[in-house]
């Protein structure tokens, strides 16, 4: 039977101790070519404000696809800026599994991305994190990269400063402005709507890791020319970095691996490089992450 899965059902079950391995093996599975899974298919029904995205997969274990609504006008609203629903099916027999609810899996999937790959490629020392937005996305990968990092001191920016200052006062953390943010930071995570670079290459410290997770269309950007072409490129795909990041496209930096790559150990990357995570989110991610939900549910 068909079962329609809501958010806080799926909160029950969907853990980051679970997610972040999960999103591990998706994405090596990914770049062993192990999944069929077209670059993301978007419709533009309003240029800048509004847009439809088409994400399906087929990968071992489940098949499905991803309906991601991308409205930054939203924000203005205090309404979410992405809403999805994911369908999952069997991949055997073809038969619907799932109908669920896929904002929370989005925000939690992205930052447990993140959160693997910060793993493998932040400094061992890491104390320092700076976070370059404070909305959904902040809030997530504070959560998830707690779980591979232990910080004493967190940084927060955000172009509204009253809304940096509330972050800062609910999770411990220092509002400051961007520079002073990212300078000695060991991991620093971009994560706004911005159109125009707001990292600079020139304050990173040598070896700090970026995890860019904003800026998913080809013409926006959130990082300079000087932070990509004077890092180790990682991205989760290839093909959709070249059609669809602005900041890997408009910089013509090169890209060095693919992060299932680097989790299999097929591409290597020294601690001490100064590294660059551009995280677009892959539909392969999505699907892996409503079959742990569905798996979760069913066994409950």
């Amino acid at each position: 039977m068909l079962r329609t899965l809501n958010e806080s059902e799926i909160a029950r079950v969907l853990s980051y101790e679970r997610l972040i391995p999960a999103m591990e093996q998706a994405l090596a599975a990914f770049s062993a070519g192990e999944v069929q899974q077209p670059v993301r298919s978007m419709i533009r029904i309003e240029e800048g404000q509004r847009y439809l995205g088409i994400m399906p997969a087929v990968m071992q274990g489940g098949m499905g696809a991803k309906l991601v609504c991308f409205y930054p006008k939203n924000a203005a609203a205090g309404l979410p800026t992405h809403m999805a629903t994911i369908m999952l099916f069997d991949t055997e027999t073809a038969r619907p599994l799932a109908c669920l609810d896929g904002r929370l899996i989005t925000e939690m999937r992205t930052a447990a991305v993140s959160a693997a790959v910060t793993r493998y490629l932040a400094p061992a020392d890491t104390r320092v994190l700076a976070l370059l937005g404070s909305g959904v996305q902040a809030q997530a990968h504070l959560t998830a990269l707690g779980h591979v990092c232990r910080f004493e001191e967190v940084r927060v920016w955000s172009r509204n400063p009253e809304h940096a200052q509330r972050f800062a006062a609910r999770h411990g953390a220092r509002a400051m402005d961007a520079e002073s943010a990212v300078r000695g930071a060991d991991v620093v995570v971009t994560v706004t709507s911005s159109r125009e670079p707001v990292l600079k290459g020139a304050w990173l410290k040598p070896g700090a890791h970026v995890n860019a997770v904003g800026a998913c269309l080809p013409d926006w950007r959130e990082l300079d020319d000087a932070a990509l072409r004077g890092s180790t490129l990682i991205v989760d795909s290839r093909a959709a970095a070249l059609e669809e990041s602005g900041d890997v496209i408009l910089s013509g930096a090169e890209i060095h691996a693919e992060a299932g790559e680097v989790f299999a150990g097929t591409r290597r990357v020294a601690r001490e490089s100064t590294t660059v995570f551009k995280s677009l989110g892959l539909a392969v991610e999505d699907i892996a992450t409503a079959r742990l939900v569905y798996d979760a549910l069913q066994a409950a």
